[in-house]
């Protein structure tokens, strides 16, 4: 992002309709429901398989594997919303971007803990500031750092919307799991999608082009 992008990303607040989200959100997932539920079940089975087979380095693996497998939705959710194809092998798209993702996952992570053991309230503003960190590190072209600080920034000018909005979502797992825990295999991939949505409408004006903007390292 350039200079002039970042200052269009701030001029106007940051207002969105969290119903109306959902509900595109949902349709994204509607277009790749089939694929979205199979890579959700995968990534089940991926972290099933850390947590009870390799127990010493269950935390290791979610910090090498899980950053990745995130971006894989967002990824997802900007082909869809640009109409481009989607195959399943996109859903994988995210270890392209190894380095930027662990970085930004990781740093986010290790400072939100920080904040929760501080005061807890720290923590609580982190985990929710932060949300737009990996979206930022694809889209934006930035590093690390400055995809969390825009997300920062942009999430905290109206910070107690989005703060609401997790609570949504939060909610919205909740009957997932409430489902047989078989419902989680759609509320999850809707959240990200929802997440997307959100980022997609705030950023429209600044990112001219909302495709993955990192070099896809080898």
């Amino acid at each position: 992002m350039r200079p002039s992008q970042i200052q269009r990303l701030f001029q106007q607040f940051p207002e969105f309709s969290i119903q109306e989200n959902i509900s595109k959100g949902w349709e994204l997932f509607k277009v790749q429901w089939l694929n979205t539920i199979a890579f959700t079940l995968l990534v089940f089975s991926i972290q099933g398989f850390g947590t009870y087979y390799l127990k010493d380095y269950a935390l290791l693996v979610s910090v090498v594997i899980s950053p990745p497998l995130t971006a894989g939705y967002f990824l997802v959710a900007n082909r869809v919303s640009r109409g481009v194809e989607v195959t399943f092998a996109n859903y994988f798209d995210g270890f392209s971007y190894w380095g930027i993702l662990i970085l930004t996952s990781m740093v986010s992570g290790i400072l939100t803990f920080l904040g929760i053991l501080a005061l807890v309230l720290p923590g609580i503003y982190l985990a929710v500031a932060f949300m737009f960190g990996i979206p930022f590190a694809l889209f934006s072209g930035m590093d690390f750092w400055t995809s969390l600080e825009l997300s920062r920034k942009l999430i905290t000018k109206n910070w107690w919307k989005f703060f609401g909005f997790v609570i949504v979502l939060v909610g919205l797992n909740i009957l997932g799991f409430l489902f047989f825990f078989v419902g989680l295999l759609v509320t999850i991939p809707v959240s990200y999608f929802v997440i997307y949505s959100i980022f997609e409408e705030l950023t429209a004006d600044a990112l001219a082009e909302t495709e993955a903007t990192h070099v896809p390292q080898s």
